[in-house]
């Protein structure tokens, strides 16, 4: 006996901190793998080697905002999904970290997998690392550009490795956002923003049958990275446009680009 109830007859009040107990473990199973079709979120969310951990915590706070579901994949369930499993989600996300490190930790047939997904309809946004590795390269890559291969923005060849960069868009004010070893996109698809020099910094096409959106800047970055640089554009304003970003390449909605 145990404070005068029979022991294992747990009190109403208990019953109930169990049962919220066990509905916030399922959600959080939803929100850290990937689910099984009959409950599958519309978003797969990279997260494997070769990503930045703060990268993804960041995309993730942008979905969070925008009440967008999703799930997240570490490379080994990634090399272990199958093209089919793909193609049940409408928008695979691969952030900002190591593209190389990302392409030695997927399998060819993984990358392959996530070629042909795009290709029979799965749209795809790749953010700084994750726009390379949508190219076509030496390492492992996922080639959705039809062979283009892309270079670094001029910066990094002046030894600069971040920056707060103002990207201009079509009738608009520039946004400036944050900038770290990105890649810009000379040769493939319809020029959404272009860096100061004029070459393009976030692009979008179709491969296929699926939508890609790749961004050599960071709209999502929080102010936590803009520490001891110099910013004219708000976090907040940066982050809205990521979330526009995100939903428009989900719906294979075109953003305003340049002819």
């Amino acid at each position: 006996m145990t404070g005068g109830k029979p022991e294992g007859k747990p009190t109403a009040r208990v019953a109930r901190a169990m049962g919220s107990l066990l509905v916030l473990i399922s959600l959080a199973l939803t929100a850290c793998a990937p689910a099984t079709p009959g409950n599958l979120p519309s978003i797969l969310l990279f997260s494997g080697t070769g990503t930045s951990a703060n990268d993804v915590a960041a995309v993730e706070t942008v979905l969070e905002d925008r009440h967008l579901a999703y799930s997240t994949a570490n490379s080994r369930q990634l090399n272990g999904l199958s093209e089919s499993q793909l193609m049940a989600y409408r928008l695979m996300i691969v952030p900002g970290g190591d593209f190389i490190a990302m392409g030695d930790s997927l399998t060819p047939g993984a990358t392959a997998k996530i070629h042909n997904a795009v290709q029979g309809g799965m749209n795809y946004l790749g953010i700084c690392a994750g726009a390379f590795l949508a190219g076509h390269a030496s390492y492992n890559s996922v080639n959705l550009t039809s062979g283009v291969r892309f270079g670094f923005y001029a910066a990094e060849r002046r030894g600069i490795r971040k920056a707060a960069v103002a990207i201009a868009g079509v009738d608009r004010q520039p946004i400036e956002h944050y900038w770290e070893d990105g890649p810009e996109f000379t040769g493939w698809g319809a020029i959404v923003g272009v860096y100061p020099d004029g070459t393009p910094a976030i692009v979008e096409g179709p491969s296929g049958n699926g939508w890609v959106v790749l961004s050599g800047v960071h709209p999502e970055a929080p102010e936590s990275w803009r520490r001891g640089m110099s910013f004219v554009t708000p976090a907040k304003v940066a982050n809205a446009y990521a979330g526009t970003v995100i939903e428009a390449t989900l719906n294979r909605r075109r953003l305003p680009h340049f002819q």
